[in-house]
């Protein structure tokens, strides 16, 4: 199921469709939209992940987007619709 991404690149927010089946992760996904190679980033962080906790890994992602160019980068919230209803 496509969720919707709401996130802000170069003071511009922006919005993105984003599937689990296309990208591992949200940041991927907007990092593609905007033309971004994520090479080095992926080496670096699977490195962090061998030898250091979650929180390292959040902190190194976070502070590399942020270098980028990037704001915030968030799952627009799901709408509850009633059955029956589109």
């Amino acid at each position: 199921m496509a969720r919707t991404i709401q996130y802000v690149y170069n003071k511009q927010h922006k919005e993105l469709l984003f599937s689990y089946q296309e990208h591992l992760n949200i940041h991927e996904a907007v990092a593609e939209a905007e033309g971004i190679d994520l090479k080095e980033f992926l080496k670096m962080e699977q490195q962090i992940e061998a030898v250091s906790d979650t929180k390292a890994v959040r902190d190194y992602r976070d502070n590399y987007f942020r270098k980028l160019g990037f704001g915030k980068i968030t799952l627009k919230p799901k709408e509850n619709k009633p059955i029956g209803k589109k």
